[in-house]
């Protein structure tokens, strides 16, 4: 399968984003570094840094939101896991190729502006697996740590 480049995130399912963020904000002495909602997915999250990871709080905004279905069945508590890879549409091709199971088979818009798609968790021993593709940078933007070479200003 298609590199794995880490583990993007951990995500939490929460009944009440706003308590979860003040005790995760207690917890690792900041607050998140972003807090979205996610209209087609009916959830908010909120992403604290973790390293090299994030903690991903994931609660529903409607009571037909999966993670009100999840809630309700288990309780609060981890929800999936999220591995970052370079190519997303490979790497469900190559993982389909091979008959793994996929809740997506296409990629689609997620949190912080990343493709994502997910696995079912029949295919990983009961895992709820997400794989997250980060946006790549427009050619005409420059990276953020590449210096401006473009004529200066008088």
């Amino acid at each position: 399968m298609s590199e794995i480049q880490r583990i993007d995130h951990v995500g939490i399912a929460v009944a009440d984003l706003d308590e979860a963020i003040r005790l995760y904000t207690l917890l690792l002495g900041r607050g998140p570094d972003a807090v979205e909602e996610i209209p087609d997915q009916k959830v908010r999250v909120a992403f604290f840094r973790a390293g090299d990871s994030h903690i991903e709080l994931v609660c529903p905004t409607s009571d037909t939101s999966p993670i009100s279905g999840f809630l309700a069945k288990r309780g609060g508590g981890i929800h999936h896991i999220c591995l970052a890879v370079p190519d997303l549409s490979r790497a469900l091709a190559e993982l389909q190729a091979h008959g793994m199971q996929l809740l997506d088979s296409v990629p689609r818009p997620g949190a912080r502006g990343k493709r994502i798609a997910f696995l079912h968790p029949r295919a990983l021993g009961g895992v709820l697996l997400e794989l997250s593709e980060s946006p790549r940078p427009s050619p005409c933007t420059p990276h953020p740590h590449t210096p401006h070479t473009g004529p200066q200003p008088d």
